[in-house]
């Protein structure tokens, strides 16, 4: 499963599934919302839009779902 910028993904946070836009792939260390990310080739990050805030989150590709 890959996934492209613009597609609607979901993920699961505390208060259930969320559902949102897939923004930027990360595939190098990077700092988000004062956080630091590992993000490599063998395992991407992607910055998500929440549908439901606007709010942007990093999150890694293996715990997104295509939507």
């Amino acid at each position: 499963m890959s996934i492209s910028k613009g597609d609607t993904v979901t993920w699961n946070t505390p208060q259930g599934t969320t559902e949102g836009t897939a923004v930027e792939k990360k595939t190098s260390p990077f700092q988000h919302d004062k956080q630091k990310f590992n993000a490599s080739d063998d395992e991407p990050y992607w910055i998500v839009e929440s549908d439901k805030t606007g709010s942007q989150a990093a999150h890694k590709e293996s715990t997104l779902e295509r939507g």
